[in-house]
């Protein structure tokens, strides 16, 4: 089930260590032994288990989605921030309507970007597994993308029971 947590004007996701809703969507991730002594790097939040944190956000009235330099510093900054190790970026700029769609590949995972420069919209997925803390990377991107609306949305990836 996603959480939805809407911010338009006014509203504050950028809130500082303290805050009860945002430190409960923080959880730390914890690393467990596997029964062969590697580490298993999963998520324990909620008291459930699973794969990774996968952060969808919706970006409505950004700017900058046609800019390939300012898009790619966000996502490496956005990735770095979250506690992620950035392997690879891959960034295609559309030449029909400047719109850019790319990828930074993560040892943790990856960080997605889909822009509509003509619709000022950005999709922006953020799937983080381990200690990486994948809010950290949206105050990040709105810095960058200057929205002035934006949804973001929580889904635990791989379940284990």
């Amino acid at each position: 089930m996603a959480e939805n947590l809407a911010a338009g004007p006014g509203r504050n996701l950028e809130q500082t260590p303290g805050d009860s809703r945002h430190d409960r969507a923080r959880e730390a991730a914890h690393l467990h032994p596997v029964a062969d002594g590697r580490q298993d790097y999963t998520v324990e939040k909620d008291g459930l288990r699973f794969a990774a944190i996968h952060v969808l956000a919706e970006f409505w009235g950004a700017r900058h989605l046609d800019d390939v330099d300012v898009i790619e510093d966000a996502i490496r900054t956005a990735a770095e921030t979250a506690g992620a190790t950035v392997l690879h970026v891959h960034l295609h700029q559309f030449s029909s309507t400047g719109g850019v769609s790319g990828v930074a590949v993560l040892a943790e995972s990856h960080i997605s970007i889909h822009t509509w420069p003509e619709r000022d919209f950005a999709a922006i997925d953020i799937f983080m597994c381990g200690a990486c803390d994948p809010y950290k990377a949206v105050p990040v991107l709105r810095r960058a993308l200057a929205p002035t609306s934006m949804q973001i949305s929580e889904h635990k990836r791989g379940l284990f029971r």
